[in-house]
């Protein structure tokens, strides 16, 4: 700014002949001293700090409070009994298409039910329900292009279920069976798809974060029509990569939907003890990212707010941050156990008032799409589906242990040939405590 009073002053003080209205530079954008003049005197009085948007100057000291401003909205397009609320915002979505959505939804919940029951007879180690989340999955899923890049954390089945991903392949995965395309090596629930763009997921929560920015980043420069889609929960938003990730997509104007699950926990933490602010959704303004906070129990909500934010990352080549407002119903995992940090009539609440399946099912039995008996005859197909997939997938025998030394090189170097020849030798002589029986033998 003393440098701007500094020509000021120059100006003021040349002869009237200089001190005219002719352009002293000649460019194809001409102004004259005399404008040039008046602006820098009246943008004196104006912030012209580069690290921040500022409205301007405040003579008295005043801190924003906290709660200085309203909290933001939820948008939602169904009541809970399934009616439409605004007439304008009826995704208007067909019946078959509807009624696909609401299969997706039921049938995910029944193998959510079968898996984690088998897990507690010991059949599997580990598992993650979905229970009072499916309206996030599959109402996101369906707006987005089968090509568009997904990244999640851990609790997005429905996602994977809509794009095709067969109950084989999930019963396939959690058994850890020969079937499974990542041959046992990952933990259960830890899917991914190449087939179908779907990145696999990793236990550490945010890392997929900052890979979604890299991913979007890509299909930018590759000026693809396309985008990316990195799902991540309240409790993944307090880790530093979502800042890092956040940030990098903000000034990389980069085509990627930040979709945050906020299901009122981080695990055994609720979310009044993670952080003071508004949400998740509040966090945007900040990066300089649109944000819009939804009820993640009404499909048609979830669908409509993904729809509109893939078309603004791939228009606009910019990143939006949804928050899509939830309940997590189940355990965190088969390793947690909820009652000792909630109450059963909170859970009780959300299952029986507020749920997205009922809700999705109410708005169908109002159009005549559904009813009774097809709820009935649908319940019994759908177990016997899943239980078919899980019969098969527990008769399958595990990888051979050979695949604990493959494809880390292209061909196996010296010293892992020797380990595994001493672990072949080990498991023969003490064969007793190996169930090799379950297992495909050693490859040579």
């Amino acid at each position: 700014m003393a440098s701007i009073r500094h020509f000021c002053r120059f100006a003021r003080s040349l002869k009237p002949s200089y001190y005219s209205s002719k352009p002293i530079i000649q460019s194809t954008r001409t102004f004259s001293v005399t404008s040039w003049h008046r602006q820098l005197y009246e943008e004196e009085e104006k912030p012209q700090f580069p690290g921040a948007k500022s409205a301007g100057y405040m003579k008295k000291l005043e801190f924003i409070k906290p709660n200085q401003y309203d909290g933001i909205p939820t948008y939602r397009v169904l009541s809970r009994k399934g009616e439409i609320l605004e007439a304008d915002q009826d995704p208007n979505l067909d019946e078959d298409y509807v009624v696909r959505m609401y299969k997706a939804m039921t049938t995910m919940n029944t193998m959510d039910k079968i898996l984690y029951e088998s897990q507690r007879q010991g059949r599997i180690s580990f598992y993650m329900t979905n229970f009072g989340e499916e309206g996030t999955h599959v109402g996101s899923a369906a707006a987005l292009d089968g090509g568009d890049l997904v990244f999640g954390q851990y609790r997005e089945a429905g996602v994977l279920m809509w794009r095709g991903f067969k109950l084989d392949q999930f019963m396939n995965q959690c058994y850890g069976n020969t079937l499974d395309v990542g041959k046992g090596r990952q933990m259960p629930v830890h899917y991914g798809s190449q087939e179908l763009n779907f990145y696999t997921i990793s236990s550490p929560l945010a890392t997929q974060m900052p890979q979604a920015s890299g991913a979007a980043y890509a299909l930018k420069r590759a000026g693809k029509d396309l985008c990316v889609v990195c799902y991540f929960g309240d409790g993944a938003a307090s880790e530093g990569d979502a800042h890092a990730a956040l940030n990098f997509a903000a000034t990389l104007d980069v085509p990627v939907i930040f979709f945050c699950r906020n299901n009122g926990y981080a695990i055994s933490t609720p979310t009044h003890e993670q952080y003071r602010g508004d949400g998740i959704a509040s966090r945007g303004h900040g990066y300089g990212i649109y944000s819009v906070r939804v009820d993640g129990n009404d499909v048609f909500a979830v669908y409509n707010a993904t729809k509109a934010a893939r078309n603004i990352a791939i228009k606009e080549s910019r990143p939006v941050l949804i928050e899509a407002m939830t309940y997590r119903i189940g355990h965190h995992s088969t390793s947690d156990d909820s009652s000792a940090y909630r109450s059963v009539d909170e859970v009780h609440y959300w299952d029986k008032q507020d749920h997205p399946i009922s809700r999705l099912r109410n708005y169908m039995m109002s159009q005549d799409w559904w009813d009774a008996d097809k709820e009935k005859a649908w319940m019994v197909e759908t177990r016997e589906n899943v239980m078919q997939a899980f019969q098969k997938a527990e008769k399958s025998l595990k990888p051979s242990p050979t695949e604990l030394f493959a494809d880390v090189y292209d061909e196996m170097p010296k010293r892992l040939q020797q380990q595994h020849e001493e672990m072949k030798r080990h498991v023969e002589q003490y064969k007793e405590y190996y169930p090799s029986e379950i297992y495909e033998p050693f490859r040579s």
